[in-house]
């Protein structure tokens, strides 16, 4: 063996000696602190423990807060869904029913039309036929009266000669007398 060599197994040796005991010392010493430590530890390993329980329920029910939001969320949209779709089919159902209704309207005003417009015609037809009578009533109301008059004037015409020729000769015969003469 070489001097280095040497040296350092004397070295380590040494060393050895003095950290064997120093280290027994701290071993002895470490044991009742390590103790203490882990009693001190403990509690509040416990309290660790319990706050990260805690802070799990605490995250839990977060998560479950948050699903009840979204539940209720969805109820939400559900019913307002619900309440759009009634009145979707409510509006649908009124316009149908008013369209009905309208094209019922015109219907009855088509016939009130017609019936006015036949009516109408009716009362034209009516109208002409009183027209007609009218003058034709007009007519021989005319005729008669001329006839009338025709015949009126003809007796009258006839009676005026008939007193004519009778007081002509009425007069002749007045003159006749007075004169002496005869006809």
């Amino acid at each position: 063996m070489n001097p280095k060599e040497q040296t350092r197994e004397t070295g380590k040796k040494t060393e050895e000696q003095v950290t064997q005991p120093i280290a027994e010392a701290l071993e002895q010493t470490v044991e009742p602190v390590t103790g203490a430590l882990e009693q001190a530890m403990q509690p509040l390993a416990e309290v660790l423990g319990r706050a990260e329980r805690a802070y799990a329920e605490y995250l839990q029910a977060q998560k479950e807060v948050a699903k009840a939001y979204k539940s209720n969320e969805q109820q939400v949209e559900k019913s307002y869904k619900e309440a759009e779709q009634q009145a979707n089919k409510a509006c649908d159902q009124a316009l149908a029913q008013v369209s009905r209704s309208r094209a019922a309207a015109e219907r009855r005003a088509e016939e009130a039309r017609n019936k006015a417009i036949e009516l109408a015609r009716q009362a034209e037809q009516q109208a002409e036929e009183t027209y007609s009578k009218a003058v034709e009533q007009a007519k021989e109301s005319y005729e008669e009266s001329v006839n009338q008059a025709l015949n009126d004037r003809k007796e009258t015409i006839e009676e005026s000669w008939e007193v004519r020729t009778k007081t002509v000769e009425r007069a002749w015969n007045i003159f006749a007398k007075e004169t002496g003469q005869e006809k």
